[in-house]
């Protein structure tokens, strides 16, 4: 019987070791219009956009799992969070609502109430990892062509109000968050920045949005 070296034996171990496979990562998206990227294609959304940054970095990410419908308010996006089945979790998860709460004249109070309850169901989809979840601020639809003839200030300062409130709540439970209101009102001067409904982002508007989600992102997995 022959007796390899121990150094050697290491060598040839190494050498015909197979390297375990790591899975893919997982990025669940939740919310409303702005999540499934209404009026435009759905590989031209935020959460599709992010998830292409990401494999350019050289990640091997699935497609972007979306639970999110035009109109839903916070109560109704819980409500079908309930009837979902999920993974175990999921590797990255981003929470972007209260639009139609404000859109609705819905109190805040109900809405501080609502989005902490889903912040914490985002927290556990995540693994109880809270810094993989990325709550994104709620952009100002009072600086598109659709709001014309509004009050644009008064929907600008509730708009405000809300998202100060999912802001304090994220920092509470030291969850990154991700803004991108200012930048929504540039819609105002720039109508590329809307779709032809004249009200939701277009592709270009929701790249920015991806490049900061990647980007946070990226932090944790580099």
């Amino acid at each position: 019987m022959q007796i390899f070296p121990f150094s050697i034996y290491i060598l040839f171990t190494t050498m015909f070791h197979t390297p375990e496979k790591k899975e893919p990562l997982t990025y669940l998206a939740l919310g409303d219009s702005y999540t499934i990227g209404e009026g435009v294609p759905i590989y031209e959304s935020f959460p599709y956009q992010t998830v292409q940054l990401l494999r350019q970095h050289g990640h091997d990410v699935n497609a972007a799992e979306i639970v999110a419908k035009t109109g839903w308010t916070t109560d109704e996006l819980e409500t079908n969070i309930a009837k979902t089945q999920f993974k175990k979790n999921y590797d990255f998860v981003s929470l972007l609502i209260g639009v139609n709460n404000q859109y609705r004249g819905r109190n805040t109070d109900e809405y501080a109430i609502q989005f902490e309850e889903l912040l914490k169901k985002s927290i556990k989809l995540a693994g109880n990892k809270h810094e993989n979840v990325f709550v994104i601020s709620i952009p100002d639809w009072g600086a598109t062509p659709f709001a014309e003839g509004r009050d644009r200030k008064k929907i600008a300062s509730e708009i405000d109000a809300f998202n100060n409130i999912n802001k304090k709540i994220a920092s509470q439970y030291n969850v990154p968050y991700i803004e991108i209101t200012n930048g929504s009102r540039d819609a105002i001067s720039n109508g590329l920045l809307v779709t032809k409904d004249k009200l939701h982002p277009s592709a270009l508007e929701y790249k920015k949005w991806a490049e900061k989600l990647s980007a946070a992102m990226l932090k944790i997995k580099k």
